[in-house]
């Protein structure tokens, strides 16, 4: 009889011990936003965080360290910054699959760690993908803490799987599984494009907002003397963007104290990428070597070329080693990694833009 009452007056208790904890430590004005990648290579999340802040929001902004997020993020009052431990590297020691067991293990623990370790938000916010384990994870740790959970489709996390592994591996027929299983959960749904989101109705029945990117008020078209400088700036690192005289750039020049654009000047080409398998970068390179023959042919009276390709991931290596070997002469390819706070100068440096992105 004891064991009976006892069995039913315990959930009684921690449901109301759970009321009390959550009454005294959620914050009704408090969003989580969770990135499971370098916070500073986030930019759509990194602007969610700064407009939730100008709304009056307090911020808890997760991911890995790497890059350093936007000035605005690290020195707004209300936005805090939690990072997340990345992984042990012994992905060279253990084949693919108990890899990736050990590392979900590890950011499964990691992020609940963190996340049960500071302010209890009203909402959380994610990124998919990747979806394992960031939505599983999120999505039991607002029904522990009666938030709304949010996703941001920026793209499905088992089709870049399979990009790597066949349609039919087990981590992809999980990942898909997750996806269609907590997106329908979800309290709201964002994603990136309309076709997104008409693609996510129709195979998932998952009705998502479109929030297409937007610039911040950082990208603002800049005076030639602002471009002289920063490229003066940046031709310190690259040696090829160097002008003949001093105060000079391959593209601008100062005659007389005014800022010019030199007469003979090559194309600037800016190509942004985070070197993933979902970007089609062959097909750059396949553009830039059609450029190369078209001027070896003199067939036609195109310019050199420079092309500027920026961004990290885990595919720059494999790519920069096959620029290496290019022999070209009159395309010449720079892979820098710029800060934030520069990437909109180089945007509005530039006279064509490129994209790799597959959608």
């Amino acid at each position: 009889m004891w064991s009976v009452c006892l069995f039913c007056i315990i959930p009684i208790i921690l449901f109301i011990l759970r009321k009390v904890c959550l009454n005294m430590y959620k914050k009704c004005n408090n969003v989580c936003i969770v990135v499971l990648g370098d916070l500073g290579r986030s930019p759509r999340m990194q602007y969610h965080a700064i407009s939730f802040a100008r709304e009056g929001f307090f911020v808890n902004f997760i991911g890995y360290p790497g890059s350093l997020p936007l000035k605005e993020i690290r020195e707004n009052p209300r936005i805090h910054i939690y990072y997340l431990h990345p992984p042990p590297k012994i992905g060279d020691k253990l084949s693919r699959l108990p890899y990736y067991v050990i590392k979900t293990i590890w950011q499964t623990f990691n992020l609940l760690w963190v996340l049960f370790n500071k302010n209890l938000p009203s909402h959380i916010l994610i990124q998919n993908p990747p979806a394992i384990p960031t939505i599983p994870v999120c999505w039991f740790y607002s029904i522990v803490i009666s938030s709304q959970f949010i996703i941001d489709w920026h793209n499905y996390a088992h089709t870049l799987i399979a990009l790597s592994l066949k349609h039919d591996h087990l981590l992809v027929k999980c990942a898909k599984v997750i996806e269609i299983y907590f997106g329908s959960r979800a309290q709201h749904n964002f994603c990136v494009s309309q076709a997104m989101k008409e693609d996510l109705q129709m195979k998932w029945g998952i009705k998502a907002v479109v929030l297409y990117d937007r610039p911040t008020n950082e990208f603002q078209p800049i005076s030639l003397t602002e471009k002289h400088a920063f490229l003066l700036k940046l031709s310190e690192k690259y040696n090829i963007l160097k002008g003949p005289k001093e105060n000079s750039t391959i593209f601008t020049e100062c005659v007389e104290n005014e800022i010019q654009l030199s007469l003979k000047r090559p194309g600037f080409i800016i190509s942004s990428t985070s070197w993933t398998e979902d970007e089609n970068f062959s097909m750059l390179l396949n553009a830039l070597q059609e450029y190369e023959n078209k001027v070896v042919q003199k067939n036609h009276n195109l310019p050199d070329l420079i092309c500027v390709i920026t961004g990290k991931g885990p595919l720059k290596e494999f790519y920069t080693a096959i620029i290496k070997l290019k022999t070209w002469k009159h395309v010449t390819i720079i892979t820098p990694w710029l800060e934030n706070e520069d990437y909109p100068k180089i945007l509005v440096s530039q006279n064509l833009l490129s994209t790799t992105k597959m959608e």
